[in-house]
């Protein structure tokens, strides 16, 4: 399946710390995220991409890596979990406990 992943101005991508989650592009936004820095994935998820990232910026475990990255792509409901175990499969973050155990869907990476 092919997604869009979202970068942030002049086509970057964005920064974890600073991102504006008040901008109405947030707004009732679900889907898949992920949470970078350099070459290593700090974490992934999948749910309200706003609430998500704003509670991942309380956790010293994710913000303890230095100039983290995020992006995202929208998901249908139905399929979300399905990406989220696809890419954490494939991805290893280091941060995340668990993952849905559901049948794999294959997306696009964001770096590919």
């Amino acid at each position: 399946m092919e997604v869009d992943w979202i970068k942030c101005e002049n086509n970057n991508w964005c920064n974890f710390s600073t991102v504006n989650l008040n901008h109405e592009h947030f707004n009732d936004l679900k889907g898949v995220y992920i949470i970078w820095s350099g070459e290593t994935v700090v974490r992934l998820g999948s749910g309200s991409i706003k609430d998500r990232i704003a509670d991942h910026r309380n956790n010293s475990e994710i913000t303890t890596y230095s100039k983290l990255k995020v992006t995202w792509a929208k998901i249908n409901g139905n399929k979300m979990q399905g990406v989220e175990k696809y890419l954490s499969d494939i991805l290893n973050p280091k941060i995340g406990e668990r993952f849905p155990d559901r049948t794999p869907i294959n997306v696009n990476f964001p770096w590919s």
